[in-house]
């Protein structure tokens, strides 16, 4: 009866001669396979497949651009809105403590029609004083100054600072008009609260003549001197809102408006022919 010859642990673990290697267990057998799969993917991937992905991202924004900064734009309108709001409010309380009669907004009084808020010493402007925005008198009603601030006014802030040659103050925080024929006006004998302006955009802080409201002048158009009169930024900050047009003289977009009752409307931008200047002058004085 012959036995079968066993194996030896030695013979068993004489390496290859070829690859002088012992012989490969499972695990290094699996982690090349990985690795060869990893090699084929990267030289797989061609350089048209690339431009394809870019192309398709490339157009997935050029969809989401415009729709992300109407969003953005509807953002900065709403935020204006809810200024102006919180604005009337402060109004309708000093109305009611100064026994219903507007304050004095220095009406013709040039030096005192400006955009800032503080002095160089760091005092609260009075409204007498020289470039003080009417936002002052309001003070102790709407207690933050960042409140008579427009979100789109800030692309123009920078305008008004280089031509008025201001230094320093808070230019971003003026960004109403304040109708200026309401000064020292009794609302309480003023019909119709609903359809008189009290403040809206603009790039003035005081709007004192006809030149600067929306009714349409004896040219028949508003704002002339801004269309025409070489102050085209000026005016395109004026109906700064939902912007469509790049001419210098229309912008396609809207203006919000704030009126003695305390509501906020929007305003397209318009020539004016259809404004009545009431809206402005309700006692019919200028």
């Amino acid at each position: 009866m012959h036995r079968k010859k066993a194996f030896t642990p030695l013979e068993i673990k004489i390496p290859n001669r070829e690859s002088r290697r012992l012989p490969e267990r499972h695990g290094e057998i699996r982690h090349r396979r990985i690795r060869q799969q990893h090699r084929d993917f990267l030289t797989g991937f061609t350089l048209i497949e690339l431009l394809v992905v870019i192309a398709i991202i490339a157009l997935l924004l050029a969809i989401l651009m415009p729709a992300l900064r109407r969003v953005r734009e509807q953002a900065r309108e709403q935020a204006c809105k809810a200024h102006l709001k919180s604005i009337g409010l402060g109004i309708l309380m000093y109305l009611q403590d100064n026994e219903y009669t507007m304050p004095n907004f220095h009406t013709h009084t040039t030096p005192c029609n400006g955009h800032l808020w503080y002095h160089s010493s760091g005092r609260l402007l009075k409204a007498s004083e020289n470039s003080s925005y009417w936002g002052v008198i309001y003070a102790d009603y709407v207690k933050e100054p960042k409140l008579f601030g427009c979100p789109t006014f800030k692309n123009f802030s920078q305008i008004v600072a280089q031509e008025m040659l201001y230094t320093t103050g808070e230019i971003e925080n003026s960004a109403y008009s304040m109708n200026g024929w309401l000064t020292k006006e009794k609302s309480i004998i003023i019909l119709r609260h609903s359809e008189v302006v009290v403040a809206h955009d603009h790039m003035e802080p005081r709007i004192e003549n006809g030149n600067d409201m929306l009714y349409a002048n004896s040219s028949g158009v508003n704002f002339e001197h801004y269309r025409t009169g070489g102050r085209t930024s000026w005016y395109r900050g004026i109906f700064r809102h939902s912007v469509k047009s790049a001419r210098d003289d229309e912008t396609g977009g809207k203006l919000n408006c704030l009126w003695l009752d305390g509501h906020v409307t929007t305003i397209n931008e318009t020539l004016g022919e259809e404004i009545p200047k009431r809206w402005y002058d309700p006692l019919d004085k200028n």
